[in-house]
């Protein structure tokens, strides 16, 4: 099992960490680690980027993926010598994380406005670095109402609200009302655990993804679009500023 050490500290940026098993394929190698601090993406937010570090050589990380408890990550190139029990160093693309951070606070942001003050679910949503969309159940989106959003959104980033990750005991979790925004639960009855991140006083939910300490350090978000994907499914586009 890897130690998922952006899961407790999402300013990790740097590491050590053991080789569990390293393959070749296609030309690259593949490596699981006994700790890591790269995102291995889900909930909309992307894999994380970065560098590996063995024996001298710097190989950059292009793919990452969780696989049965396990973290693997695909280095660019071969690298025989890489096999289990070597001892490796991690470095993230800290300004890409960095801004997918804050980008994946600011989503939690607008879901928080919109649940608060429209009560509209969440029906879908992904980001890139500093942009992302959300589609809501709702029946009518307008540019007044729009906005009114966009307002409200930047309001919450100027309140500075602090930001607390937590995990609890699924049971324990599922007690705290309106945990899952999504449309779907899209929890698997098999996780124990559930770890919830809550903008203090705005939002509350159950996340895996890294996000900033507060609202504040997100900086001004605007609107840039929005769209009708049916009858009662309006999507919104984000972008920070």
């Amino acid at each position: 099992m890897t130690e998922l050490l952006y899961y407790t500290d999402a300013y990790c940026a740097d590491f050590d960490a053991v080789v569990l098993a390293a393959e070749a394929v296609d030309g690259k190698t593949r490596v699981a680690l006994d700790r890591t601090a790269f995102y291995p993406g889900g909930g909309g937010q992307p894999h994380d980027l970065g560098w590996l570090n063995f024996e001298g050589q710097r190989q950059q990380v292009v793919e990452v993926v969780k696989e049965d408890g396990q973290v693997w990550h695909t280095l660019d190139i071969e690298i025989p010598g890489l096999k289990f029990g070597s001892q490796v160093s991690g470095e993230l693309d800290w300004t890409r994380r960095y801004l997918l951070m804050r980008t994946h606070t600011a989503m939690h942001i607008l879901c928080g406005v919109v649940w608060r003050d429209y009560g509209a679910s969440v029906t879908g949503g992904n980001m890139d670095p500093g942009r992302g969309r959300m589609d809501f159940e709702f029946a009518s989106l307008t540019r007044d109402l729009i906005g009114e959003i966009e307002a409200k959104c930047n309001a919450e980033v100027a309140a500075a609200r602090p930001v607390r990750t937590q995990v609890l005991p699924r049971e324990e979790a599922f007690q705290i009302p309106d945990l899952i925004r999504t449309k779907i639960n899209l929890l698997p009855e098999g996780i124990s655990e559930i770890r919830t991140v809550e903008l203090v006083g705005l939002d509350l939910q159950a996340d895996g993804g890294t996000h900033v300490a507060n609202t504040q350090e997100v900086g001004a978000l605007r609107v840039v679009d929005y769209k009708s994907k049916g009858a009662i499914n309006k999507r919104i586009y984000i972008e920070l500023v």
